[in-house]
């Protein structure tokens, strides 16, 4: 009788299993496929236990400081979920997020830099990542984040940051010591430079070691190539013009160049990281570093006395005078395949509440904004005044179709320049080389 009981109640516990765990989250293809609004139906009240979300991202997928570690333990806390954040290297993340894709062996949550232009091809939305659409918290993020991850009309992604804005943070105690002022153009650049060399101080910290910054410079001078020659992106982007065709983007090649040989990035540029900046700032061994505004935050945390004492200016390599717009940023997915795709759910709604969003900016000195109009932006009033004062355009990644995907080779090639192994007309070679490939698989019909 007690085998016959037991038999019984085995029986009865897998039907009601079936009948709990029958709708699933799937890829938005159609079939059995459950929308983000009920998915959450079949998670269990009160705390999960012994339920882990992967979540895998690159470097600068997420704040430095900790702070989504930080929200991720309390939700733990909350709901008894955990999350284990899987960080790789800038440079390898892409790579290795596509392998994961294809092998059907992603984390429950990805990290990608997401923009218009090269979502699609990225992380192919509508099979790998769960519609989204249907969350309330959607509506409150602001229009340009949503447009970097939408799809055919539905939205793919969580993200927080406001556009990205890069700036030379500046010593203003180097700088006043010295009596420099502040460059608009490359001559007045390479004399700040010279001077500040002179005096025993790394003239600018290039963080070489993250093949995406030295990018900047010649990529976020995008707006000003669109200014010298109106209709350059559309042009680019009908295949129309050559991108090495673009002088002035040869132009500020060869001035970074010739920055590394008169010694400015200083004599051991090659195995700089992006983490080590701070410390270089901070104790004013380098005097400027290429960064969004957040950066100045991000040092007197560290340094106190560097309270007030970092300033910004436009990047001025060409004579450039227009400020690069970036609307694109990390985003989260979540992956469609997931068998915990409603827990990865749970996790968005949390970071999405008001007060979490307000935690994130008021414990993350990296972003002093985000994409969340309900949370009010923390720039300095100094910073707000200058920005406020420049011509801004959109980011040549952003605006040039075929350049976000080659960002890190870009990178690459540009640090083979400085070594003398490439020079700044075989990156521009590399680069057209690259979108031409690019073009194709995407079966791109100005290639043709």
């Amino acid at each position: 009788m007690k085998r016959k009981f037991a038999l019984l109640l085995t029986a009865a516990l897998a039907v009601s299993c079936l009948a709990g765990c029958g709708n699933s989250v799937g890829n938005g293809n159609g079939g059995d496929v459950q929308t983000s609004s009920t998915v959450s139906e079949t998670a269990d009240k009160g705390k999960k236990e012994n339920i882990t979300l992967t979540f895998g991202t690159h470097q600068s997928g997420i704040p430095s400081c900790g702070v989504v570690q930080d929200l991720a333990a309390q939700f733990e806390e909350e709901t008894g979920i955990k999350v284990d954040f899987q960080i790789s290297p800038d440079a390898q993340w892409r790579d290795l997020l596509k392998v994961k894709l294809d092998s059907g062996e992603a984390p429950d949550i990805f990290c990608v830099d997401a923009d218009p232009l090269s979502l699609y091809s990225r992380v192919r939305p509508d099979e790998n990542c769960v519609d989204l659409t249907n969350e309330e918290w959607v509506d409150r993020m602001a229009d340009y984040a949503k447009e970097c991850v939408e799809y055919d009309g539905k939205i793919y992604a969580i993200r927080f940051a406001e556009p990205k804005l890069n700036f030379y943070n500046y010593n203003k105690k180097i700088f006043s010591d010295l009596g420099l002022e502040i460059p608009t153009t490359y001559e007045e650049f390479k004399t700040v430079c010279q001077t500040i060399q002179e005096a025993g101080i790394v003239p600018i910290y290039e963080a070489t070691q993250s093949a995406w910054h030295q990018c900047v410079p010649l990529y976020g001078s995008g707006p000003y190539y669109e200014k010298l020659e109106p209709g350059l992106y559309e042009a680019l982007n009908n295949n129309t013009k050559d991108i090495k065709d673009v002088a002035m983007m040869k132009t500020i090649l060869e001035q970074m160049k010739e920055f590394a040989e008169l010694g400015y990035y200083g004599e051991d540029y090659l195995s700089n990281t992006v983490d080590a900046a701070k410390d270089e700032i901070g104790t004013g061994r380098a005097a400027m570093y290429l960064a969004a505004p957040g950066f100045a935050l991000q040092v007197e945390d560290q340094y106190p006395d560097m309270k007030d004492q970092i300033g910004i200016f436009l990047m001025p390599f060409g004579d450039n005078d227009v400020l690069a717009n970036n609307a694109s940023s990390a985003a989260y997915f979540i992956n469609s395949k997931s068998e915990n795709a409603e827990y990865a759910l749970e996790f968005f709604r949390f970071l999405a509440r008001p007060e979490n969003l307000q935690y994130r900016q008021d414990n993350n000195p990296e972003e002093m904004g985000l994409c969340w109009p309900e949370i009010t932006p923390s720039y300095p009033d100094e910073f707000n005044k200058y920005i406020d004062s420049l011509e801004r355009g959109t980011i040549m990644q952003v605006g040039v179709k075929y350049i976000d995907p080659q960002f890190m080779d870009t990178g690459k090639d540009i640090e083979a320049m400085y070594t003398g192994a490439m020079t700044p007309e075989e990156v521009m070679e590399n680069i057209s080389r690259r979108r031409a490939e690019q073009a194709e698989l995407q079966k791109d019909p100005a290639w043709e």
